[in-house]
């Protein structure tokens, strides 16, 4: 079994979604004066690579440390999709997986390829981005699934204000991970999925490490 890493580097270089803060790391302690070197960290709970909670978009939704490991470690199913600024993901092209690979399982993880990561460093990565459909997004919560990830920075389209799919999922208490990275490594439409957040009291969101397992 392969393990991949799915997830970006953290850094002060990284992109963020606008209005929100660069990251910085403070040198706080070092060898030379006190034996050990410990920095701070300052940045937003929904930089890089990164899972929403419900309550990101619902104010009784379930927060970040009440979410059960169980959706956390999962089976997951990836769609290979490649869309282009503004491109949706759409139920039929769920639909096109389902009848080539089986109908999808409940409770399990979705996770969508759409190529869109090659665009990280360019101005239009949070405004162009490519996201699912409304009809897609009713679709996957009709099946009851625990989790849905992309590799772009919103699950819904960088013209959506609205934030649509958001605001279905979070009432359907699905999780949310995106700037997933490396999904064109994953070479088979399913693998298991580990994506593990900071046990965060009250937040809407924390920094995952995901990582693939892949036979």
């Amino acid at each position: 079994m392969k393990i991949l890493d799915l997830t970006l580097t953290i850094s002060d270089k990284i992109p963020v979604f606008p209005g929100s803060p660069h990251p910085h790391f403070i040198p706080w302690e070092k060898i030379k004066d006190d034996s050990y070197n410990l920095e701070l960290l300052f940045f937003s709970t929904h930089t890089g690579t990164h899972i929403d909670a419900p309550h990101h978009f619902l104010e009784k939704g379930a927060k970040i440390h009440e979410i059960s490991l169980e959706k956390l470690v999962s089976e997951a199913v990836l769609i290979k999709s490649k869309k282009n600024g503004g491109d949706s993901i759409t139920k039929t092209d769920i639909q096109k997986f389902e009848k080539k690979h089986g109908k999808i399982d409940g409770f399990s993880s979705v996770i969508f390829y759409t190529g869109w990561q090659r665009n990280l460093q360019k101005k239009y990565y949070f405004t162009k981005n490519p996201g699912l459909s409304v009809s897609a997004a009713k679709y996957l919560a009709s099946k009851k699934i625990s989790l849905v990830g992309i590799d772009s920075p919103s699950i819904d389209l960088g013209t959506d204000s609205k934030f649509s799919v958001h605001q279905i999922f979070a009432k359907k208490g699905m999780l949310i991970v995106e700037n997933l990275a490396n999904l064109d490594k994953i070479k088979l439409s399913k693998f298991h999925l580990v994506v593990l957040p900071l046990k965060l009291k009250n937040a809407t969101g924390s920094p995952v490490r995901a990582v693939a397992f892949v036979d």
